[in-house]
């Protein structure tokens, strides 16, 4: 019973996009910066509240670069028998 009391517990909200999906960020070599944050969790605290009183919420985030070359080209290594590269990675 006490490993309860010292655990928030919480209720898992669902939640709905407002507005655009990124924002996007022109560098000064031409190139386009694309940068969108998702939610991937959050929740309210069901048995604890903040000292002033105002619900407690737990917040998961993820964060995703796009990165568009100016000249909008890129290229990847032909032979990637031992190590591919990483999700998204773009090679200029």
């Amino acid at each position: 019973m006490s490993e309860v009391k010292n655990k928030i517990e919480f209720k898992m909200l669902d939640y709905e996009r407002v507005g655009n999906d990124f924002v996007a960020f022109k560098l000064e070599d031409g190139a386009l910066v694309k940068v969108k944050v998702d939610l991937d969790r959050a929740g309210i605290a069901t048995n604890h509240k903040n000292a002033d009183g105002t619900p407690h919420y737990a917040i998961n985030t993820s964060v995703k670069l796009t990165i568009i070359p100016n000249e909008r080209k890129f290229s990847v290594e032909k032979n990637l028998k031992d190590k591919p590269p990483p999700p998204g990675q773009m090679f200029s």
